[in-house]
């Protein structure tokens, strides 16, 4: 997923219109930032109420991480670049949390290796609850007293924070389903999950004209350095699917022989295949010769007409081939998106596109730790678009570029078909 950088805040405009929408007063800022605060505090700590101590430590892969790791790193990430460059009296919770939490942020300093975060049973769960709760109450004292010089940029790494930890929030889901899924009992996280349903609107495709098209972020709101900026592309004449491939679709795949057909595969995703023995989407299962998926609610029979979910990028590419189609490009889903054209565009499955994870024409990464982590994994990774079920509120936008390497499967990642005219 995008990891966090410098959004583009709006600058001052002398020639602002006088009729413009006016500003809010730094109380009501405060206020406003406050309650976004708490707001998204408290939902991570919702997902992870259905978790226990055992639960929140496991990490079955390398690619994932404990939900411990998820609710400490995300704090850690408002100490150290909220709390200590501007609060000069915050007191720092353990000076050893900063090797154990912190990800990828070279400048920062040094870090736990990854694919180890699963052996840290200490610190306990009950002192990752008092390490939020000690970095809780100096946000928010932070955001009460900040001098209004200061208010601008603290709000706007305030900001980044948040949408930081909403990425961790959809992580945390997406890896204790792939941990659950190890396991043979079948646990459930949530009975009352539901999956994504098919979408109601029209089916069939719609046409996107040749022509020149603004792609990337506009406007005031936030958004992360790598949707900038905006810039125009030439699109050929194309069509969409309005609707997300469905597991139906899918099954008819598997039983044509898709996952066993090396002409339908890129080289690399046929490699995958031999040497994963992918017969089907992940967290797919044959039982009395009916297949079921394990879900958040636990092991269910596959719904037909739901959108499929947890396919590679391979698999993605391996179905359109064998449709007749290909995958859209980001910028032909994103045209389509706008003119409110696709059904499904958000809220349940990231949808792969055809299109490298690439910086756009002009895009420079932010100086310094928070600039790190979208330019430097510009590389060998394709972009989804959309969102998903997992997807916290109010965390999609239209530009929003989310990447993967092209055999992730444990994401809720499934896809939307297109065709060159």
């Amino acid at each position: 997923m995008p990891r966090p950088a410098i959004s583009h805040a709006p600058r001052a405009d002398a020639g602002r219109a006088a009729d413009a929408p006016k500003q809010p007063s730094l109380d009501e800022a405060r206020g406003a930032r406050l309650q976004a605060f708490r707001r998204v505090r408290a939902e991570t700590e919702r997902r992870a109420s259905h978790l226990s101590a055992e639960d929140q430590i496991v990490q079955s892969m390398a690619d994932a991480s404990p939900t411990k790791w998820h609710r400490a790193h995300v704090t850690w990430f408002f100490e150290q670049f909220l709390l200590k460059p501007h609060d000069p009296s915050y007191e720092i919770f353990d000076e050893r949390f900063a090797f154990l939490f912190n990800s990828y942020y070279v400048a920062a300093g040094p870090r736990h290796a990854r694919p180890n975060r699963g052996l840290i049973t200490r610190p306990n769960g009950e002192e990752v609850a008092g390490f939020r709760a000690h970095v809780d109450a100096a946000v928010e004292r932070l955001i009460a007293n900040v001098p209004a010089a200061n208010a601008p940029r603290v709000f706007a790494i305030l900001e980044i924070g948040l949408h930081h930890e909403q990425q961790h929030q959809e992580l945390l889901l997406t890896d204790i389903l792939h941990a659950f899924a190890q396991n043979p009992t079948d646990p459930v996280y949530d009975a009352d999950w539901q999956p994504p349903r098919a979408g109601l609107g029209p089916h069939g495709f719609i046409e996107i004209h040749t022509g020149i098209h603004a792609i990337g972020h506009e406007g005031r709101g936030f958004c992360f350095d790598n949707e900038t900026p905006r810039h125009d592309e030439l699109i050929p004449h194309a069509r969409i699917a309005r609707h997300l491939v469905s597991n139906a679709e899918w099954l008819a795949f598997i039983a044509a022989g898709g996952y066993a057909t090396p002409a339908l595969w890129l080289s690399d995703g046929w490699a995958a295949v031999q040497a994963e023995g992918w017969q089907a989407p992940s967290y797919w299962r044959q039982q009395d010769e009916a297949w079921h998926v394990m879900t958040l609610a636990g092991l269910k029979p596959v719904d037909p007409s739901a959108p499929v979910l947890h396919v590679s990028y391979y698999e993605a590419e391996a179905f359109a081939r064998f449709a007749g189609k290909h995958l859209p490009s980001e910028a032909e889903w994103e045209v389509a998106a706008r003119a409110g054209l696709l059904a499904d565009a958000f809220g349940s499955a990231w949808q792969w596109t055809r299109s490298a994870y690439l910086p756009y024409p002009g895009y420079r990464a932010a100086e310094g730790a928070l600039g790190e982590y979208n330019g430097k994994f510009m590389v060998s990774q394709m972009v989804l678009r959309g969102s998903s079920i997992a997807t916290p509120e109010g965390h999609e936008r239209m530009s929003y570029r989310n990447f993967f390497y092209p055999p992730a499967r444990w994401q809720f990642s499934g896809l939307r078909l297109a065709e060159f005219i």
